[in-house]
């Protein structure tokens, strides 16, 4: 009898020891869940899930409950539905379990019955719009997966690790860097988030070789990543400015996203500053996008004054600093929540959404401006398989062709992001442009100013290398203007034909410096005479060519010698010859006034400019080739210098000839625009 009782004494010490343990689970689990930390949170209850007695059917639910909430939230769908499922099965449904079941079988591919749950959330709330638009989902996901569409989609293994990789971002002149947000084992820090139990997300880079390969991805190994999260980010037009998403830990309190911003110091990313966007600091700022002109920064937040969950936002970027935040509004934003915003070069927006008609999880939209009067977006889903049962998002492009890379979770039964590749084969014209000083180097500091017969009217920036690529369309003619402080205008016509596959079109943009002189390249005379040879025109007319772009500028028309032969002879030759040239000029409808020719011979020789040395190695940036100096030179080399002296070439004197009467007041000064024009104006006139 003491023994049967020993033993139910222990029975009852067990089950009432377990009970403690599920209790204290329960509490560490809901502690865990306040603080956002969902993977910790999940285990906890699942402990204390499994510690309660089957027969104890409501608290089971209740524990199955607060599990499915935390495998909703960090992608774990098959656990998540589980745990929906038992929670009804036990009679613990709340409001909103059917919901939230059926979009996790959108997830799951299961259309079938997500249909159903939706319908039982509708059953007892008709009004539920969120529910009827998940309705309409998984009704019309299964045509769209049937459809397809012109998107090839490849999962890219070589940017890919055991555990997340997300928000890929495009970079470089040539887009030839890749930036992404990993968990994988090589970002910072020992601890484990308790949100994933993965490391907090590094921002890693991949690079492409001198063959067009990429590289294996590297962390960026400055102060950029720290022991928190980064992740998310994007470029400022210039590329001299990285925004990124951070989000830092604190113990005690949940913690809230925040953009922060990075300089970039040579070929380096300096630490974070954060950015304040509000004064709000209860509300997460996430997921940066700058727009094409580099005016607006878009993001994701839940602050106070948006449709419902999370919205896409943006505000004005200013020399003065940031003001003037937006909630985009309908189309874009719902009920439910919209995130990951980006940008195509040709501006339109792309961005994730569960609050529109999709496929399961987030899907990506298309938001293009509407040109009718009504303005505003139009909203496009691009199908299959860009989009899929899973999440989608994070769109990034090569260029202004429908390419690049974005990231998904289809088909990971953790949950965990990974990296694609899309190609889309739709037919897209640009025109590509190098704006640089003739005889030198790229001019970063430049401008393009471009316009066409069906109403374009743009001013492009250029990259670090001076290089510009613009979308353009069929049968419409373009004027480009290459325009730099210091330099002369220079400018490109363009007539765009009807095309059945992409075309590139190539302009340059050689600017005549105002300060130096300028090279006439491909100037002949015959021999000992100051005739111009035929081959001389090509050159002649592009000198016209750029004196009528620039009808305010005068200029000395000079030609050079070597020191060989007679000083007075010499001297008196490229007087001749300076003025065939300018002869040459007048006869071809430049004004007498604006030229001034000027013979040199041998006294001024050329000074040598760093862009000659690199076809020269045995001059020096400053090398004045005069006489002494190329003495020194061995023969093969004398000849070279002698060569480079036999020159015609033009210094600009002044860039107000004609603005100006009698009396020094501006001929032509501005006009107000009438409010309706009469006439309508040419490509000239608008540019100029």
């Amino acid at each position: 009898m003491r023994k049967i009782f020993t033993i139910l004494y222990i029975a009852v010490a067990a089950i009432a020891l377990v009970g403690c343990g599920a209790d204290a689970a329960m509490k560490k689990g809901d502690k865990f869940y306040a603080l956002g930390e969902y993977f910790d949170a999940a285990n906890q209850y699942r402990k204390a899930y499994s510690q309660t007695p089957t027969k104890e059917r409501d608290t089971r639910g209740k524990r199955a409950l607060k599990m499915a909430e935390c495998y909703r939230r960090i992608n774990y769908t098959q656990k998540a539905i589980a745990s929906y499922n038992n929670a009804i099965r036990y009679g613990q449904a709340d409001s909103m379990t059917h919901f939230y079941l059926a979009q996790q079988l959108m997830k799951n591919g299961s259309y079938k019955e997500a249909a159903k749950e939706f319908q039982v959330q509708l059953d007892s709330m008709p009004g539920h719009r969120l529910a009827r638009i998940g309705l309409r989902s998984a009704q019309q996901a299964p045509k769209w997966k049937e459809a397809g569409s012109q998107y090839t989609v490849r999962r890219e293994n070589l940017f890919n690790s055991r555990r997340a990789d997300y928000s890929p971002m495009l970079a470089g002149d040539e887009y030839e860097q890749l930036y992404f947000t990993s968990t994988r084992n090589q970002a910072r820090g020992d601890e484990l988030s308790g949100i994933t139990g993965t490391k907090n997300g590094d921002i890693f880079m991949s690079q492409k070789d001198e063959k067009g390969k990429w590289q294996k991805p590297e962390v960026i190994d400055t102060e950029l990543n720290s022991d928190f999260d980064e992740g998310a980010c994007a470029f400022s037009p210039d590329s001299k400015t990285m925004y990124l998403t951070q989000c830092k830990t604190d113990p005690a309190s949940p913690r809230y996203a925040q953009i922060s911003t990075s300089k970039r110091s040579d070929a380096a990313w300096g630490s974070s500053t954060p950015l304040d966007i509000t004064k709000d600091t209860l509300s997460s700022y996430a997921h940066p996008a700058v727009s094409p002109d580099g005016e607006w920064l878009y993001f994701t937040s839940d602050m106070p004054g948006g449709m419902g969950g999370l919205d896409i936002w943006r505000i004005r970027l200013t020399s003065n600093g940031m003001g003037g935040v937006e909630n985009l509004g309908a189309p874009i934003n719902t009920e439910g929540d919209e995130e990951f915003p980006t940008f195509r070069p040709n501006g339109d927006l792309y961005f994730s959404s569960n609050g529109h008609p999709g496929m399961g999880g987030l899907d990506i939209y298309i938001a293009k401006p509407d040109t009718s009067e009504t303005g505003g977006w139009k909203i496009e889903h691009p199908g299959f398989p860009l989009n899929s049962q899973g999440d989608d998002f994070g769109m990034t492009f090569e260029g202004l062709r429908n390419q690049g890379f974005f990231s998904s979770n289809r088909g990971d039964g953790k949950g965990w992001d990974h990296i694609y590749s899309f190609v889309n084969p739709e037919i897209v014209q640009t025109v590509k442009g190098w704006v640089y000083e003739q005889e030198a180097y790229e001019l970063p500091n430049a401008l393009v100013y471009m316009v066409g017969n069906d109403g374009t009217n743009l001013k492009l920036s250029v990259k670090g290398d001076g290089s510009f690529t613009q979308e353009i369309k069929p049968n419409v003619d373009y004027v480009l203007l290459g325009t730099c402080k210091g330099y002369l205008n220079h400018k490109e016509q363009l007539r765009v034909e009807p095309v059945t596959e992409s075309k590139e079109y190539v302009l340059q943009f050689p600017l005549a410096s105002i300060t130096a002189p300028v090279l006439i390249d491909n100037i002949f005379y015959d021999f000992d005479k100051a005739t111009l040879r035929p081959e001389s025109t090509v050159a002649l007319d592009e000198l016209i060519k750029l004196l009528n772009e620039n009808p305010n500028v005068t200029i000395e028309l000079s030609a050079h010698c070597d020191y060989r032969g007679p000083a007075a002879y010499n001297k008196a030759l490229s007087q001749r010859r300076a003025e065939a040239v300018v002869s040459y000029l007048i006869e071809h409808g430049i004004e007498k006034d604006r030229l001034s020719p000027v013979g040199y011979g041998k006294d001024k020789p050329k000074t040598v400019r760093k862009k000659l040395t690199e076809k020269y190695a045995f001059l020096k940036e400053g090398d004045a080739l005069s006489e002494d100096f190329i003495k020194k030179l061995n023969p093969e080399e004398q000849e070279t210098c002698n060569q480079l002296n036999r020159r015609t070439e033009f210094i600009v004197l002044r860039t107000t000839y004609g603005m100006f009467d009698k009396e020094g007041k501006l001929k032509n000064p501005p006009k107000p625009k009438p409010a309706k024009e009469e006439t309508t104006p040419s490509l000239e006139d608008d540019l100029f």
